[in-house]
């Protein structure tokens, strides 16, 4: 189960960009997980309980917003939702590998209590664990 590993490495960037806030207790993970990250929602689910045990994410929810595959076809332009099984475009049914979504694995958003008030901090950058920047709840 290597969503086990993956886990604690969600841990530790979101501890690690909690900490650069100066955030001292975590209530949510907000995180992006494409279809074909090869990542199991529910055993990462699971193993988040455990990774997060003894740090400021302990308590935490994961929140997970599911990313469907989408691919623009060279040939007619389309940007569709292919058969993932298949990858051609369901317009002009040509094979395509140009991928614009679904590989994500990404942190978006922490959620936090702030003297009484829960504010989240966010990334908007596709690599995880890039120092977060807060926005408006």
């Amino acid at each position: 189960m290597h969503e086990l590993s993956i886990a604690y490495s969600l841990v530790q960037m979101a501890s690690t960009a909690a900490e650069q806030e100066g955030i001292k207790q975590v209530t949510a993970v907000h995180l992006k997980l494409g279809a074909l990250s090869g990542v199991i929602k529910d055993a990462l689910l699971f193993s988040y309980d455990i990774a997060t045990q003894n740090t400021v994410l302990a308590g935490s929810k994961l929140i997970i917003e599911d990313v469907p595959v989408v691919v623009n076809c060279p040939n007619c332009g389309a940007v569709e939702l292919p058969n993932i099984q298949r990858f051609r475009c369901p317009r002009c049914d040509l094979v395509t590998a140009d991928i614009q979504q679904g590989k994500e694995l990404q942190i978006s958003a922490l959620e936090y209590e702030d003297e009484g008030v829960a504010e989240d901090v966010a990334t908007d950058d596709n690599v995880v664990g890039d120092r977060p920047q807060r926005v408006s709840s």
